[in-house]
């Protein structure tokens, strides 16, 4: 019997991002939409509506980047759904540059 691994499933590329004040979507080129909670990115949590629509796809749409957040997510890490792994003290720095 077989079992799949994480590393050994094709991450599909991201073709489009959708980003609310609730949720963070993806659209797969295969087809699938994923859906999971800002809150589970901190940055894009406090994010103008502007800033989280100013975003890029990386590496052929493997990964999505946010310059006026300096935020990358990767799409493995949405798929699996792994949450920001930011620390407290870097988001608490980040937010008060964002302040200043």
């Amino acid at each position: 019997m077989t079992s799949l691994t994480t590393e050994q499933f094709n991450v599909p590329p991201a073709t489009q991002i959708a980003a609310s004040d609730t949720t963070l979507e993806v659209d797969l080129a295969d087809g699938r939409t994923i859906r999971v909670p800002l809150a589970w990115y901190p940055r894009l949590h406090h994010a103008t509506p502007d800033e989280r629509q100013n975003w890029q796809l990386t590496g052929s749409g493997q990964g999505i980047h946010w310059p006026d957040l300096d935020e990358d997510i990767s799409i493995r890490s949405i798929i699996l759904g792994h949450p920001s792994g930011e620390s407290q003290r870097s988001l608490q720095r980040w937010l008060k540059q964002r302040q200043a």
